[in-house]
């Protein structure tokens, strides 16, 4: 099978088919366990961030309920060659504050998003030139051909270029910012719902576009978002009709929301892998007694950690069986050939021996950062490894922290500020490139700031890249999955980072609520009707 990178033409017609919406307008209330710190779209690619972010700003793409890229702001596109992609933009459409949408703003947003401080810098190519040919039709010039240029348009979010220069935000907002930009605390999207009210960490209110060029798929007059950190504050709040939807419903808490009269759990498979990385970069840990150098740079030490983490007491304890363990840095659904990896069992007196023989017989201290806030049961998850590798000898100090302090001290510029980490990754294009580019690509910003983006570790292999590079020009399928498979092998080969698993979603919804959950666990109210 060949992926055809030519005379591609795609219609609105899939995008604005919708289903009868209800008259009544209704006002939901919304909890997530973190915060939604900053308005700016190019702040934090982090999934639940991004969810907010499209109920206000719109791409030139987006996704449908079943994760096929569709019209958005461009209502066609198609290739004139394979270096050559011309889109025609969506007319009539109007930016929040009333201006007009035109292709000055796709030329403008595609320099503001590859400019430093944006966290989707690997979302546009860097070789990517944008051309202005009239108000409504924008070429995009490519080195080399990429045949999935769109997908990795997904959580692009076009911004007014006007409103951005009027306002002192021209440049993007970078999430370990010590103050909040204009843009940060203030929107003007194309989206389906504008913001009335944004009190970072308390309450954000989010209001109808009654000008949105789309027909509602909702029943919505608004959308209150309220922060709630606590579990079990989290759940009592669903079940006693304070909010009408949560994410996520904690593991040990599906079974009584279900038995209630008025909440359910939607739950389903997610895209997302959650992992452990090691700084391989520095040649001293930030964190750690070892002085003199970095005991992650040697690959004994790398295994034995990857020994040492049983994930299979992961899934039965922490995650209580909703969760599958991972062999590969990219979830199976996503990857043809991901059955044939398999993952390294659990072995912790070979990992003592590993640890001894790299010269730390009596292991050695670091610390491991960790969101409390993000994942499901990611602080357990955590203190779960501070176990398992207490057994090796390695004794961890663990600083779980909430998201927005989390991102704000392991995004720091200047190099990423970690030495043990936990993180998730969904990829944005739905395509192994993006781990294989984003998470696993050198970081390298005097030739290409946008390899290793979110590489917090600084694992390096050459050879990987240049098969990421081919992968992404490669249009023929089979050819390409083998090339991913040799990637991927490589990065096993050097225990590059340590896979735990894909977690199951969770989310609390009234019985009131009806609402599309799709496996990348954006929670996206403009899909949710809500009876009276």
């Amino acid at each position: 099978m060949t992926i055809r990178a030519t005379s591609l033409v795609v219609t609105a017609a899939c995008l604005i088919a919708c289903a009868t919406v209800p008259a009544s307008a209704q006002t939901l209330r919304y909890a997530n366990q973190g915060n939604l710190t900053s308005l700016d779209p190019y702040t934090l690619k982090e999934t639940t961030t991004i969810a907010h972010h499209a109920h206000i700003y719109e791409g030139l793409v987006t996704r449908d309920k079943e994760l096929k890229i569709v019209p958005a702001l461009a209502e066609s596109w198609e290739t004139l060659d394979p270096k050559h992609w011309r889109f025609h933009l969506r007319k009539n459409v109007k930016f929040h504050n009333g201006a007009p949408f035109t292709a000055d703003d796709v030329v403008f947003s595609a320099e503001r998003v590859r400019t430093k401080g944006s966290n989707f810098l690997s979302n546009v190519p860097a070789d990517a030139k944008f051309v202005k040919v009239d108000d409504n039709t924008v070429d995009v010039m490519l080195d080399s051909p990429n045949p999935i240029l769109t997908s990795q348009w997904d959580s692009w979010y076009i911004m007014n270029k006007k409103w951005c220069e009027d306002n002192d935000s021209v440049a993007p907002t970078p999430a370990s910012a010590t103050s909040p930009s204009y843009a940060s605390l203030h929107e003007n999207g194309t989206g389906p719902f504008m913001i009335e009210s944004h009190q970072p960490g308390v309450k954000t209110v989010f209001k109808v576009n009654p000008d949105w060029w789309r027909k509602p798929e909702h029943n919505l007059k608004e959308i209150v978002f309220t922060p709630i950190s606590s579990a079990a504050t989290r759940v009592a709040a669903l079940l006693s009709g304070e909010v009408d939807v949560i994410e996520p419903v904690p593991i040990q808490d599906i079974q009584r929301v279900n038995a209630s009269d008025s909440a359910t759990v939607m739950t389903g498979p997610e895209l997302r892998t959650i992992f452990l990385g090691m700084d391989q970069s520095r040649d001293e840990l930030l964190f750690s007694n070892v002085k003199g150098k970095n005991p992650f740079k040697d690959i004994r030490v790398r295994e034995a950690f990857y020994k040492a983490v049983d994930i299979e007491l992961i899934r039965t304890r922490v995650m209580r069986g909703l969760s599958t363990p991972s062999a590969l840095m990219i979830a199976p659904q996503l990857f043809t050939l991901s059955k044939e990896f398999t993952r390294p069992k659990t072995d912790p007196e070979g990992a003592k021996k590993l640890l001894a023989e790299a010269g730390y017989p009596d292991g050695f201290e670091v610390t491991m950062d960790c969101p409390n806030d993000r994942y499901v049961n990611d602080a357990a998850i955590c203190q779960a490894v501070v176990g398992m590798l207490a057994r090796i000898g390695v004794k961890v100090d663990l600083l779980a922290q909430p998201k927005a302090l989390y991102f704000g001290k392991v995004l720091q510029p200047g190099g990423y500020k970690t030495s043990f980490f936990l993180l998730g990754w969904t990829p944005a294009s739905s395509d192994s490139h993006n781990v294989l580019h984003d998470i696993m690509g050198c970081r390298d910003d005097a030739k290409d700031a946008t390899r290793g983006e979110a590489n917090l570790g600084g694992y390096c292999n050459k050879e990987l890249d240049a098969l990421a590079d081919k992968v992404l020009i490669e249009t023929d399928s089979a050819k390409r999955d083998q090339m991913i498979k040799q990637a991927f092998e490589i990065g096993i080969k050097d225990y590059s980072y340590i896979p735990l698993h894909q977690q199951a979603l969770a989310w609390g919804v009234s019985k009131k609520v009806k609402l599309t959950q799709r496996a990348d666990n954006q929670v996206l109210l403009y899909w949710a009707t809500l009876q009276p």
